[in-house]
């Protein structure tokens, strides 16, 4: 049963099921996402904000996002489907082809399962990808607790109550 925090829809995982397409995310990288992003996890390697360097001294085409900022994005990603009460648990990435300015990425994603462990915490499991002109750029797992239902919350869970 969907529930609402302010206003924000909550999934939970009795929501879901194997299968289930994830809406997908649009946005358009810009040379300010790629540079904010490497400035918000201090990543001063100058492929990710000189132009030239990128080009000249790693033969991209433009500076591209760097990793932490493909991880904020997924985490967005995720959020955005499922609410501000799924917990990410953990994920593993690919990245393949440099995401730079001008690229439009997409992010698409499915459930591949589901269950409530034994300590009664509800799993998603996702796989996700990013894409720029329908070409998976990114592939993702992600493995990501959603509440059994609205008086559960994954956020509150500790020691043999959270295991990823």
């Amino acid at each position: 049963m969907t529930f609402k925090i302010k206003d924000y829809d909550c999934l939970t995982v009795s929501d879901v099921k194997t299968g289930d397409q994830l809406p997908d995310l649009s946005e358009e990288i810009t040379t300010t996402l790629v540079i904010l992003g490497a400035m918000a996890s201090r990543d001063w390697r100058p492929m990710h904000h000189d132009r030239d360097f990128a080009q000249q001294r790693n033969g991209t085409r433009d500076i591209f996002m760097n990793t932490p900022n493909q991880a904020a994005w997924l985490e967005r990603f995720i959020e955005d489907w499922a609410g501000p009460t799924a917990r990410l648990a953990r994920y593993k990435f690919r990245m393949g082809d440099p995401l730079c300015p001008g690229d439009q990425m997409i992010f698409k994603g499915e459930v591949t399962g589901t269950e409530v462990d034994d300590q009664g915490c509800g799993w998603v499991e996702l796989k996700l990808a990013l894409t720029v002109d329908g070409e998976a750029k990114t592939n993702f797992t992600a493995r990501v607790a959603l509440p059994v239902d609205e008086s559960d919350n994954p956020w509150s869970r500790t020691g043999d109550q959270w295991t990823p």
